[in-house]
């Protein structure tokens, strides 16, 4: 199940994956579909940007498409995202996770709430440097804050990043979360 909301520049929404299903398993973030699909008798891909559970057991995985190549970083709750970067929440803590944002080739975060101004994350470089095979992967923690880069291997002008934060799990079954492209 996928709940897709836009602002006129980037695709976000709510998704649950399930490690069983054959279709439900992948994510497509450039519509929100699942990745695959039932075709010719058989289950083929469609578009997976993002899967749980099939290639690190109770893990997201990313770039997994073709010629594709990901990294997922795991930048932990939003209390540690707030206690590393300094900024104040609100009630609700959903203050760091929305400012999340990309600009000139880097990814920024809160830095003052009042003052709307923000801070380079320091996981930035590890994001945007050549993808290495072992951050492809990361294990689902309820609560956590991911963000992820998905580039392709033939068209060098792909590039898909996207932030999440789990909402939901249900180790190796479930996995529900609130993500964003940032354009």
């Amino acid at each position: 199940m996928t709940i897709l909301e836009t602002d006129g520049v980037s695709l976000s929404g709510v998704s649950t994956l399930f490690a069983i299903d054959p279709l439900a398993q992948s994510l497509c973030f450039q519509d929100g579909g699942y990745g695959h699909v039932f075709q010719d008798n058989q289950v083929k891909n469609r578009c997976s940007d993002i899967n749980y559970n099939s290639y690190q057991a109770g893990g997201f995985s990313v770039g997994i498409e073709g010629r594709r190549e990901g990294v997922i970083i795991d930048l932990g709750t939003r209390a540690d995202l707030s206690k590393r970067y300094g900024y104040e929440e609100t009630v609700g803590a959903g203050q760091g996770f929305a400012s999340i944002t990309k600009a000139d080739g880097k990814i920024y975060i809160l830095q003052n709430r009042r003052e709307q101004n923000t801070q380079a994350l320091s996981e930035s470089s590890a994001l945007f440097n050549k993808p290495d095979s072992s951050l492809n992967s990361v294990p689902v923690v309820l609560g956590h804050i991911y963000i992820l880069r998905i580039t392709d291997g033939i068209d060098q002008n792909f590039e898909r990043i996207v932030k999440l934060i789990v909402i939901a799990h249900s180790p190796n079954e479930s996995v529900t979360f609130r993500w964003q492209e940032l354009k």
